[in-house]
């Protein structure tokens, strides 16, 4: 369980570090791609953070903020989703 959690760890501060511009985002989205896969998630975790992902990648194309992509956005969800995450892998 404490890899889990620690796995989560280094996801949420590679977010940080994306957001901050002191992480490529592309490296960010392998680092979350390569750790969720590992992490005891039901199915549905896996399906919303590869929307996510996927929306990230396409904001990646747009420079800053567009009408279809909110890119600030985008990285709260992924928050939220660790957030949810974290309560899903200490309740098991």
């Amino acid at each position: 369980m404490r890899t889990d959690l620690d796995t989560l760890t280094r996801m949420t501060d590679a977010l940080t570090a994306c957001a901050q511009g002191g992480l490529p985002q592309n490296e960010m989205i392998q680092l979350w791609r390569t750790g969720a896969a590992n992490l005891p998630l039901p199915e549905k975790f896996g399906v919303v953070l590869g929307d996510l992902l996927d929306r990230i990648e396409s904001s990646a194309l747009f420079s800053g903020e567009s009408c279809s992509f909110s890119q600030q956005g985008l990285f709260d969800n992924l928050q939220l989703w660790a957030d949810k995450a974290r309560a899903k892998l200490t309740s098991l």
